[in-house]
């Protein structure tokens, strides 16, 4: 379908611009128009050499979890301040500067304009906005109190974008350190190994252990090392493939969580993601059994989704879902069990969980600092071992070669 870029004028004066597709020229007019503006220009907009559109379905663009959190946010504060909800859109799609999230926008206000619900026209859009997205604004048009529900989506989508932000900050030191290794590691092996190893093989100098090991390894690097880059680029696409089936998940999983500080750093994530999930859709009205579905759809990790699903399955009972988490200490700590089982006694859940969450993201932020304190020394260890292990290849001939002499 053509997308068009066109300036419009609203009845009170006011002009704007926008984007929205159309199949035609005549189309878009007829749709501004009934909408009760007035359109001024309008030109075609041709499709970049990246992005590519088919069927209804936009490739080549990606909305960030920063910008829902501020669409969220100003939307939620425009609709306090009196603002109407088609308006609000309208606004935070002109300041908008994301191609794929401005045509979700013209698409939800299209959605709106012709009598559809605020939810129901972001349900069409569920790889840009999450089902606890949807559901709290479902609950907040239901209850009336809209821009409440949005900025309680807004404080939860920060924590959550916090968090991730904190884990991966904590783990690119490491990365980059490791990734440099390897580099200098595969240069010398291809470059600098060889040389130095000449000299010994042309004098007939037996090789111990260790100096046979590098000079395979460079053998193979120099000679063969296009087909180990490709048989670790396909083993890499098989391991990835696999790792995204059911089973290869639980595979990976299961080996994060025994990771020594990782596997804590995991537990601690998700019982702060699953307290502050389920507290801001409980505190926006949306009952009980929905918010730990929908909470078992934002945890990623399988065991911790499991028993969100039998926590689930106990309130279709008629059980406490506390009983389900409080057989389960493994992965959801006793004080998570416990406060929710308070909760469930006093009534007051909502309040107990925000209390949980903000105990775990704490010590998930002092633990994510803590970590690059104790990877630093791990990774010099490490350092020191590898150029310990070539120092020795390295050395260990030229007492062979004395001896000889």
């Amino acid at each position: 379908m053509p997308h068009f870029k066109f300036k419009a004028k609203k009845s009170s004066g006011e002009t704007y611009s926008a984007e929205r597709d159309a199949q035609d020229r005549y189309e878009l007019y007829r749709m501004i128009k009934e909408s009760g503006d007035e359109i001024l220009t309008a030109s075609e907009k041709k499709e970049g050499r990246f992005h590519l559109k088919l069927s209804g379905v936009s490739f080549g663009g990606k909305v960030k979890a920063i910008e829902k959190v501020n669409f969220a946010r100003n939307l939620g504060s425009m609709l306090e301040a009196g603002l109407p909800l088609s308006r609000a859109l309208s606004v935070l799609e002109r300041q908008s500067r994301n191609k794929k999230f401005k045509e979700v926008l013209l698409a939800v206000m299209e959605d709106i304009n012709m009598g559809t619900t605020f939810a129901e026209a972001l349900g069409k859009h569920t790889k840009v906005f999450a089902p606890i997205f949807i559901s709290m604004v479902h609950a907040g048009e239901q209850s009336g109190t809209l821009a409440d529900s949005l900025k309680a989506v807004g404080i939860q989508l920060d924590r959550a974008y916090a968090l991730e932000r904190r884990i991966k900050g904590a783990l690119i030191y490491p990365a980059v350190i490791i990734c440099v290794m390897i580099i200098i590691a595969i240069l010398m092996f291809i470059f600098v190994i060889p040389t130095l190893m000449k000299t010994f093989t042309e004098l007939n100098v037996e090789l111990p252990l260790p100096t046979r090991i590098v000079l395979g390894i460079s053998n193979v690097l120099q000679h063969q090392g296009l087909w180990v880059l490709l048989a670790v680029i396909v083993i890499g696409f098989i391991l990835t493939a696999a790792a995204r089936k059911p089973a290869g998940k639980r595979v990976v999983h299961s080996l994060i969580l025994k990771i020594p500080l990782i596997g804590l750093l995991v537990q601690e994530v998700n019982t702060a993601r699953t307290s502050r999930t389920l507290s801001s859709l409980l505190n926006a009205g949306v009952n009980v059994l929905e918010s730990v579905t929908i909470t078992a759809d934002v945890i990623q990790n399988v065991y911790f989704r499991d028993i969100l699903l039998r926590a689930s399955e106990a309130i279709k009972k008629g059980k406490p879902m506390s009983d389900v988490f409080g057989e389960n200490i493994k992965l959801y700590p006793v004080f998570f069990s416990e406060m929710m089982n308070v909760g469930e006694e006093t009534g007051k859940t909502a309040e107990m969980l925000l209390g949980v969450a903000k105990y775990y993201e704490e010590d998930v932020e002092q633990k994510t600092k803590d970590m690059s304190t104790v990877i630093e020394p791990v990774l010099m260890v490490i350092i020191a071992a590898g150029v310990a292990f070539f120092a020795i290849a390295m050395i260990t001939p030229m007492y062979s070669l004395v001896n000889a002499i």
